[in-house]
């Protein structure tokens, strides 16, 4: 769509049937695939790589330079996959030499007024509440959903189909399958509710919360308590996904529920 009151760089990639809403800027060194509506009052800077059908509502900041003082001026970029939702005043920042890239993955709704820092990776189908902020080279997997207002420190890792709840202070990494709440954050149970509207059958969410409970609720340290999962629970996909997330944990997990 020619637009004559937005500014569009004539080397900017732009496919033919997206639809761009006055004012908005877009720079050089921008792909834009088809479907994608572009909202008034955005701005597109160098690197971003927008995939196709994707919404970007007024406001936003999309592949802006990294806050990282490290940040040389490098050639790196932001990648947005299809079908993803960028609500108003949502600011995406683009890589570093680190990793190259910053990655939204598809079908996301990142809600206004979020930051995601340079060289995050969020998974498909993540929901990002109002405000939400995340720090650089967060990772969060597939299916997560994050609070409004939570704050995530930088190089923290949230696995796949968690629930953090809102006003968090994430500073360790969040298992895959839980919620998670309270201050310190803590284990509030896994997210069942979650799972079975994604098509989890009751016997594979029962698996997971003895996982959980082997290693949360049994007042086992952890080593000792990944030791006898390994030992005692029959081997599947989920299994070894949550004990090769804990081995794999550079930060630190975060705390079990204790009672107060």
């Amino acid at each position: 769509m020619n637009q004559p009151l937005a500014y569009i760089h004539p080397e900017a990639k732009i496919a033919r049937n997206v639809v761009i809403e006055p004012f908005a800027s877009i720079s050089k060194n921008v792909v834009i695939d088809e479907g994608t509506w572009i909202g008034s009052n955005v701005t597109i800077m160098e690197g971003a790589r927008i995939g196709k059908n994707v919404k970007i509502f007024p406001g936003a900041v999309v592949s802006a330079i990294p806050q990282d003082l490290k940040f040389g001026g490098e050639d790196t970029v932001l990648e947005i996959g299809d079908n993803t939702v960028i609500r108003e005043c949502v600011t995406l920042n683009r890589g570093t030499y680190a990793t190259n890239k910053t990655v939204i993955g598809k079908d996301c709704l990142i809600m206004a007024y979020t930051h995601v820092a340079h060289d995050c990776v969020v998974g498909d189908n993540c929901i990002l509440v109002n405000a939400v902020q995340l720090a650089g080279h967060v990772t969060i997997a597939e299916w997560a959903i994050i609070g409004g207002a939570a704050a995530v420190h930088q190089f923290v890792n949230i696995g796949a189909h968690t629930m953090v709840s809102g006003g968090s202070l994430v500073r360790k990494d969040v298992p895959p399958y839980t919620k998670v709440g309270r201050e310190p954050l803590s284990y509030a149970g896994i997210n069942s509710i979650g799972l079975r509207r994604r098509g989890f059958s009751n016997e594979k969410i029962t698996e997971i919360q003895e996982i959980y409970r082997y290693i949360f609720l049994k007042g086992l340290n952890n080593s000792k308590a990944l030791d006898l999962v390994e030992l005692e629970m029959s081997p599947t996909d989920e299994r070894d996904e949550i004990l090769n997330f804990f081995r794999g944990s550079d930060r630190g997990v975060m705390k079990g529920y204790t009672a107060k």
